[in-house]
């Protein structure tokens, strides 16, 4: 609920190239957590209308398994237990430093089940998550932060028909039109690194026509 440390991890998360939903009170929070695909929840603890250790028992007792890193002021050894009790996965102490923030992120992830592996491969592409380096026949190649997030997402789910509105969703969030042409536009600068600049090579990526796409 402090619009300002909410904006500023905001901005920090996604020049680290995450896609990130902000919510200042418990219950819009709840709300988002409760009916949409998440890789990680950070919650504050002290939230309106519903606090942070009520947002995350709710979720547990609902079988949301989604990774919860708890931000508080309070760093005594019967609030972090308290926490964690309630269903978080890790504690951070307020104030902290970014660089924290984003190891304990990163190491969460790793433990949750999109995360599972760090080298994912379909075909002779290879990505690996943690140091974020792409390559097809042992070629390197550079990808901005959001064609690295689409095309991530997609090898996550290869094999699968993933939606223009999941794609969306996933990789830009809410604040673009849904209307937006933006996913087309990036499948297009997505494919001319992965596939036409490899004219000797299958194509990986395909248009499933009125579905969405598919990686593999």
């Amino acid at each position: 609920d402090e619009k300002r440390l909410a904006d500023s991890l905001k901005k920090n998360l996604e020049g680290e190239g995450f896609t990130v939903e902000v919510s200042l009170d418990g219950e819009e929070g709840y709300g988002l957590a409760a009916v949409e695909e998440f890789d990680l929840i950070i919650l504050d603890v002290h939230l309106p209308k519903m606090d942070g250790l009520r947002v995350a028992q709710k979720l547990r007792g609902e079988k949301v398994a989604t990774p919860i890193l708890m931000l508080t002021a309070r760093d005594s050894t019967d609030d972090k237990i308290e926490g964690l009790n309630h269903g978080a996965d890790d504690y951070l102490v307020k104030p902290f430093d970014f660089a924290e923030l984003l190891a304990r992120i990163r190491a969460l992830l790793r433990r949750g089940p999109l995360e599972a592996s760090l080298t994912l491969e379909v075909g002779n592409l290879i990505l690996n998550s943690q140091t974020r380096i792409v390559k097809r026949r042992g070629r390197e190649i550079g990808l901005s932060a959001k064609e690295y997030a689409l095309l991530e997402y997609l090898m996550r789910h290869h094999g699968q028909i993933i939606t223009h509105s999941a794609i969306l969703d996933h990789v830009w969030g809410s604040e673009v039109d849904p209307f937006s042409n933006v996913v087309d536009v990036y499948m297009g600068y997505l494919r001319a690194k992965i596939d036409k600049a490899f004219p000797a090579e299958k194509p990986l990526i395909e248009t499933v026509k009125g579905l969405g796409y598919r990686i593999g």
